[in-house]
Formats: structure tokens, sequence, C-alpha cells
């Protein structure tokens, strides 16, 4: 029996690619950039320099460059992700890093393979992008999960500090230092712009709005009510606080009742693809006998397409909103 490794290859080159961008993006700004530091971003950066106004056109530049880039084309599929995701690089340099992911591709099937150059080529930026899409994708999904998790228990430290006398503004401060990263960061921009003149309850709602968060539309539109009605905000936010987290608590359970169909949906949605790498690695000449054929590629592409709605379909089932 003749084995081929060329498919395992493939997947080597592609997980070899999301670790270099892993790498490179830890190399260049260090673990002040990781999620589960206990000290925020923002403080790292003003232990390095002192300057709090340098800090802050730092920050603030990371925060909209992403969604100021969509009209490059095919940035967009990007931008969103990426500026959930907080992503550090530029997206000029993203699109850089791409180029070289696809050129190390190329590479790497070069000397591992034997595919013709236009397909060696068109594997070769499928893996570039795709795996800057997928690292991005991933980056979005844990700083958001993270934040969820954060934001109740930042809410309640807020509503402390309002109870013993201090200003909004100061509860604010407080949360960017004693909350990690990723709220500790933000909440310290926030705090930062209140301090040079710019109205807190704006600042909230852009935070909300580039986060597409629900939970942090509900605080924006609470401050924005006590400033324009008055009301004692540390009871409004109290209260809040018990709304957001018995929605985290409603998401978990339904996300731990819903994980046997997602998973048997990710299951379902992968096994074909498994599939047909196995079979390419155990018997390479397999379709040797027909892929000469004229109906072989109108049919690969009609499989193709089928194993594409396949995948749709079972994300769409397995997607329980709430």
């Amino acid at each position: 029996m003749q084995l081929s490794a060329a498919p395992l290859i493939y997947i080597l080159i592609f997980v070899a690619v999301i670790v270099l961008v892993e790498g490179l993006y830890l190399t260049v700004f260090g673990k002040s950039i990781s999620l589960n530091n206990r000290v925020s971003r923002r403080l790292q950066l003003l232990e390095k320099s002192g300057n709090r106004e340098q800090v802050l056109e730092q920050l603030r530049k990371e925060m909209g460059q992403h969604l100021k880039s969509r009209g490059i084309p095919l940035y967009s599929i990007l931008a969103s992700k990426a500026q959930k995701a907080n992503i550090a690089f530029t997206p000029q340099q993203l699109i850089l890093i791409m180029i070289g992911l696809s050129v190390f591709s190329f590479l790497g099937l070069t000397i591992g393979t034997a595919a013709d150059a236009p397909v060696r080529l068109l594997i070769a930026v499928a893996m570039g992008v795709g795996g800057v899409y997928v690292w991005v994708s991933r980056k979005a999904k844990q700083r958001m999960d993270l934040m969820e998790e954060q934001l109740p228990d930042a809410v309640e430290l807020m509503v402390r500090s309002l109870r013993v006398g201090h200003p909004f503004s100061s509860a604010v401060g407080i949360v960017s230092k004693e909350v990690a990263d990723p709220l500790g960061t933000e909440f310290g921009i926030i705090a930062d712009e209140a301090a040079y003149g710019r109205d807190i309850s704006e600042s909230l709602k852009e935070f909300a709005e580039r986060m597409d968060s629900q939970d942090l539309r509900f605080l924006a539109v609470a401050v924005t009510i006590q400033q324009t009605s008055g009301g004692n905000l540390a009871e409004i936010l109290d209260g809040l606080a018990k709304v957001i987290r018995a929605r985290f608590k409603l998401f978990r359970r339904v996300r731990a009742i819903t994980a046997e169909a997602k998973w048997s949906g990710m299951f379902l949605s992968a096994f074909p693809f498994g599939a047909l790498i196995m079979i390419n690695v155990i018997q390479p000449g397999y379709y040797d006998e027909v892929k000469e054929t004229a109906a072989f590629i109108p049919a690969a592409l009609v499989v193709g397409v089928f194993l594409v709605v396949n995948v749709i379909f079972m994300k769409m089932m397995v997607n329980i909103k709430v």
C-alpha cells in the first residue's frame, strides 16, 4: 500500500502559518498584548513611557485603525473582527503579513509537494489569507468572551466606588487599574478621554458600538439617562450588573445545553473533509481511473458546493439565538 504525505503537509503548513503570525505578534508587542495579564497593557505602557497623552494617542489609534481601513480591497472581510480583537498590527502590516505568509506557504509547498505551480500559488495565497483570518477570528472570540465575563464585576466595582462617594469618572479610573485586560485598558482609555474633556457617555457609546456588545450598550444608555434625567447612578448600575450577570449565566447555560448539538454539527461538517484527506493519504491513486474523464471536474465542483452548503446549514441549525 502506497502512502502519500501531501495532505498532511498541507495541514502542517497551515498550522505553521497560524503559529508564525502568533509568534510574530508576541515578538513585536511582547506579553503586554496578551489577554491573561493581570496588569493591563495601558498600565504597562504608562510604566514604560510615563507619558499619559502619548499612550492615549497610541491606544486610540489602535482602537479605530481597522474600521477606518474597510475601504482597502479584501480587507473589509477582516476589519470588523480585527477591531473586536483590537489587533495592534496596522491594516498595512496585516496585509504585508498575509503576503509574507503566502510566500512562506508557497516555498513550503514547493519543497514538500509535487503540485503544479499555479495550484501551489493558489493554495499558498489561501493559506496566507486564511491563516491570518483564522488567527484574528480566534483572537476576537477570546477577547469578546473575556470581556463579557469581566463586565459584571467591573460594573459592581463601579457601584461600590460610587457608594463610597467617588464621582463616576473616578469609578471608571478605578476599574481601569483593578481589572485586567481587555476591560482594564478600554476603561482606562475612557477615563483618560474624560480627563481631557470628552463626555464619558459618548466614550461609552463609541466603545459599545465598536465592540457591538448589547451589555455595553445597556451601560452606555444607563449612564446617559442618569446624566440627562438624574437619579441614583449606583442603584441603576447595581440593577444593571445583576441583569448582565443573569444574561451571562443564561448564555452559559444555553451553551452547555447545545454543546452536544454543536459538536455533532462540527463533526458532521468536518467528516467529509477528513475522509477525503485520509483517502488521499492511504490510497493516493484512488481517483486515477476517473480523474481524466470529462465529468470528473464538474462532479468535483458539485460535491464541493454541496459540502459548503452542508457546513452553512449545519452552522445555522446549531447557532441558537437567545
